[in-house]
């Protein structure tokens, strides 16, 4: 089935609106993790820091929990009603996660009922966030020109890293002017005050988005969704290969600002920036993936790419636990960023590609929701596990090097699907 072109009604405005949006469902969700240590002390005091630290990524990867409910809900409320509507669920349901985690008071006030609260909201987040990626993604695709259509999707990976410059630079500010006896106080609360005073601008946006679903009818009666995610088994299942390998890589390198305080012993302020050059080398390196992904292929870039990262990851992480100083960080954040985020559009738009409109929203969502629920809520206290028990702080390379090499071996096995080289997309 040839798929009816994007309308004309669709312009660079109207995409660059819901990548904005995009961007402040992610800020909200992954500011978390930026400030885990101040939310450990204020929710989850315990004589140990250790485990202090450890309830506080606990919490953060509750937020991935339902992440796969809601991109089963909401996409395939997407692929039935449009993808307007639903993002402007997620939108508003991502916003009472925000302000709940601003507005919660600390266990030294209400007892236990405090991590309860913190929890249950970090979970009506993953249900927003997990019901975000499906819908979106689907949207700037069908928004796309058919020869850029990488290009558009790489947004998708790039909206997330400027949240991450976002809540980095948030992190740094706050530090230099409330100091850090503020920040483990009430500055981080600021972080999170500010996701929801931006709300209704992200609110505004996708109301006025023009609608991209534009399904045939008779393949919505007689194609049934689970039918037709029968017949797409294979790109699921690569698909899935694919997204935790770019799981466990992102995690670890938003973990970057916990590993930078807790195992190299740098300052707070130095450690709050490594988002900001993690952001930097996706976004610049995300929408270079996205441009040569269109023009050589997706395979290209799903392959190349990560084999430079599984090269460059031991090395890294053995000259920042050598060195210990600002520069070496943040030359291996970005070199390790840099070359994850080359591959992030080639596999959003392959995805994409090789899955039928009528449950695009629906498998690409549940695609990514699952592989980031299962490896990305993982991801961060596995991390701090294993320095802990093994004393090594190069482990985490270890665990990145088999999670890319099973998404090397995926890449190797996917279907091209670039237009110029494949053909059109079904």
């Amino acid at each position: 089935m040839t798929e009816t072109p994007a309308p004309a009604a669709i312009s660079p405005r109207h995409v660059a609106a819901a990548v904005i949006g995009n961007a402040l469902e992610f800020y909200d969700f992954t500011t978390f993790a930026y400030f885990a240590t101040q939310i450990g002390h204020a929710f989850f005091p315990n004589s140990s820091h250790f485990v202090s630290l450890m309830s506080a990524l606990g919490a953060f990867g509750a937020g991935f929990v339902l992440r796969p409910v809601g991109s089963l809900v909401l996409g395939r409320y997407a692929d039935r009603h449009g993808r307007r509507p639903a993002m402007l669920i997620s939108f508003a349901m991502m916003g009472v996660g925000i302000i709940g985690l601003a507005v919660t008071p600390s266990y030294a006030s209400i007892g236990v009922l405090a991590p309860i609260l913190v929890v249950t909201w970090r979970l009506c987040q993953g249900f927003a966030l997990g019901g975000e990626v499906g819908p979106t993604t689907a949207y700037l695709i069908e928004a796309a020109p058919p020869r850029r259509r990488a290009f558009y999707a790489g947004w998708q990976n790039v909206s997330q890293n400027m949240a991450a410059i976002v809540g980095g630079s948030t992190g740094v500010i706050l530090s230099f002017l409330i100091g850090s006896a503020g920040m483990d106080a009430w500055g981080w609360r600021l972080a999170f005050g500010l996701g929801a005073l931006i709300l209704p601008v992200g609110l505004i946006l996708r109301r006025n988005l023009p609608e991209t679903l534009h399904q045939a009818e008779e393949a919505t009666q007689h194609q049934p969704a689970l039918t037709t995610l029968t017949a797409h088994a294979r790109i699921i299942t690569l698909g899935l290969a694919l997204i935790a390998a770019a799981t466990v890589s992102t995690y670890s390198m938003t973990y970057m600002t916990t590993y930078a305080r807790e195992t190299l012993k740098l300052s707070g302020r130095v450690s709050l920036a490594a988002p900001i050059i993690n952001g930097t080398a996706g976004v610049l390196f995300g929408i270079a993936g996205g441009v040569l992904s269109d023009r050589f292929g997706r395979r290209a870039m799903m392959i190349w790419p990560r084999v430079f990262f599984i090269l460059a990851l031991w090395p890294v992480y053995y000259l920042m636990a050598r060195n210990r100083d600002a520069t070496t960080l943040f030359a291996g954040i970005f070199i390790l960023a840099g070359a994850s985020a080359l591959t992030t559009a080639a596999v959003f738009a392959a995805i994409a590609e090789s899955l039928r409109k009528e449950v695009r929203g629906l498998a690409l969502g549940g695609v990514y929701a699952i592989a980031v629920a299962v490896f990305g809520g993982g991801t961060q206290p596995a991390i701090t596990w294993l320095i802990a028990a093994t004393g090594d702080p190069l482990s985490p390379a270890w665990c990145g090097i088999a999670f890319a090499v099973a998404g090397l071996a995926a890449s190797l096995m996917i279907r091209e699907t670039a237009p110029s080289r494949a053909g059109r997309m079904l």
